[in-house]
């Protein structure tokens, strides 16, 4: 089985971090670690210190871990926000708002795998909770995801979700 190829190639970088070696694929590829030639053997898994939502433009673990999403590492993408959901709390908006990425990634990744049901199912879960948070939360215009989610997993759209990172403007020092 071929890797999955990224929706939109030239979509913006979020971090300057590598990519790994390959896209994680149960069943066709070596476990990323617990195989000796998975690409993260021996690693520790990630643990990205908690972030405030506020404070997500300077959060590199939170950039990186949309750039895996944006590129189709959707398993990867999974490890990094998990961290971020642990950090937050399971039951906290933030905690909410990072299991419905997780969870979304976890759709396209199966979709990916031709199983749409599991898809699907992930998809409606992650809508209930993104539905819980504001419409624009850590840089995601969260109304137009959940768009995004209903035309992809609702529709049976051939395009991955992806995320677009809002960044707020830059403070104005004084008048223009």
């Amino acid at each position: 089985m071929k890797e999955p190829v990224p929706p939109e190639p030239d979509w913006p970088r979020y971090s300057t971090r590598p990519f790994p070696p390959y896209r994680f694929l149960p069943g066709h590829r070596p476990h990323p670690r617990r195989s000796p030639q998975g690409h993260s053997y021996g690693l520790s898994e990630p643990r990205p210190p908690a972030c405030r939502p506020e404070d997500w433009p300077g959060s590199d673990w939170y950039l990186y871990g949309v750039d895996l999403f944006n590129f189709s590492y959707w398993w990867e993408c999974h490890e990094v926000f998990e961290g971020f959901w642990h950090a937050a709390g399971h039951h906290t908006e933030q905690g909410r708002f990072f299991q419905g990425l997780i969870q979304v990634a976890a759709a396209n990744l199966k979709w990916f795998l031709g199983k749409p049901a599991p898809a699907m199912n992930l998809a409606r879960s992650a809508l209930a909770r993104l539905q819980t948070v504001p419409q624009v939360y850590m840089g995601l215009n969260v109304a137009a995801f959940i768009e995004s989610i209903g035309v992809k997993f609702g529709r049976s759209g051939q395009t991955p979700v992806l995320i677009r990172l809002i960044f707020p403007s830059q403070p104005q020092n004084g008048p223009q």
